[in-house]
């Protein structure tokens, strides 16, 4: 199960302790995790200082975001 926030829904770390979104203040709900973002092969996920995890990077650069 991961946090999401349900107003800008940004994606928290498993470690992230909070009650609401540290970006917009909006409340969290849990959800599945998404398949297409656990891939082993890959580099691990990214969080930045508040605890959200940042969109994956392609290696020529641009976000990769799920469909």
């Amino acid at each position: 199960m991961e946090k999401i926030c349900t107003q800008c829904h940004a994606v928290l770390a498993q470690e992230t302790q909070a009650d609401w979104c540290p970006a917009c203040g909006g409340a969290l709900a849990e959800r599945a995790a998404l398949p297409a973002l656990n891939q082993s092969g890959g580099p691990s996920a990214e969080v930045d200082h508040r605890g959200i995890v940042l969109p994956r990077r392609h290696a020529v650069g641009g976000i990769i975001t799920p469909q």
